[in-house]
């Protein structure tokens, strides 16, 4: 059996997560978690994700285990697997199992990454039964009330190797993310970096001409994110052309005609 102590205080998120509400997410997610609705986040990478889940697990007082997906993700990493500790054989939760006991919000990011044998496991505590078999031990844990599962996803990049399975996905209550409005965007992007409003306001139309890109060079425009990076570059003395090419252009592409295409943007702009 797992011989460690549960510890639901290092899960914790200690202090105010800062986020902007951008629509009706946030009643959405607190209806969601009090009916036991496990919920999908949908949008493009850098728009606020993974701090809007921050955010939820400060609000609503629940320990948050999150789960970077990957192809290499097994359901044995998901669940747990016995390991050799010391000279016993002891059963070791993996981040799943461990949010279930801990009555968390379990939160698998980019759960299209995963293999799809391993997104099976989840589909017992995404349904009415909420339970997680564990077969190594013969365990079947039972979800608490306050325990939540979250997916996300970047729907920008799926294709027919990496979609998420509709048996998954309408276990799910969907909640979508895109990129804050211009006005929201610049208050993000001036809190989070200490930038003036008229550099806030720059910055967040250098976005918005890269997203505009997308589908002709670009498979994605700069992210909120790209955003924040640029503009604290900027406060810590790097010349704002310089940063932007370096935390935007450069991020976004490698290919020599749009990055040149970008830095034009990048000069117009500053």
């Amino acid at each position: 059996m797992d011989t460690r102590t549960h510890n639901a205080d290092q899960y914790r998120v200690a202090s105010e997560p800062y986020y902007e509400p951008v629509g009706d997410e946030v009643r959405l997610f607190e209806a969601a978690h009090a009916r036991r609705i496990p919920v999908l986040l949908k949008g493009p990478t850098g728009c606020g994700k993974t701090r809007f889940m921050e955010y939820m697990a400060w609000r609503l007082a629940r320990p948050l285990v999150t789960v970077s997906c990957h192809d290499d993700l097994t359901a044995s990493d998901l669940v747990g697997r016995y390991l050799i500790v010391g000279a016993e054989t002891v059963w070791v939760d993996g981040p799943l199992a461990l949010a279930v006991r801990l009555g968390a919000i379990c939160y698998l990011d980019e759960i299209v990454e995963a293999r799809k044998d391993t997104t099976v496991v989840i589909h017992p505590l995404a349904d009415d039964r909420r339970i997680l078999p564990i077969e190594k031990t013969g365990e079947v844990l039972r979800a608490p009330p306050e325990f939540l599962l979250a997916l996300s996803y970047n729907p920008g990049y799926q294709s027919v190797l990496k979609e998420l399975k509709h048996s998954t996905r309408q276990r799910f209550v969907a909640i979508e993310f895109g990129y804050p409005d211009a006005v929201i965007e610049q208050k993000i992007v001036a809190r989070e970096t200490g930038v003036d409003a008229g550099l806030a306001e720059r910055l967040v139309r250098l976005a918005g001409m890269t997203r505009s890109l997308k589908g002709n060079g670009l498979d994605e425009g700069a992210s909120t994110r790209l955003l924040v990076h640029a503009g604290k570059l900027i406060v810590d003395g790097v010349p704002a052309r310089t940063a932007c090419v370096s935390a935007v252009s450069q991020s976004l592409t490698d290919e020599p005609e749009t990055l040149a295409a970008l830095n034009e943007l990048v000069a117009s702009l500053f």
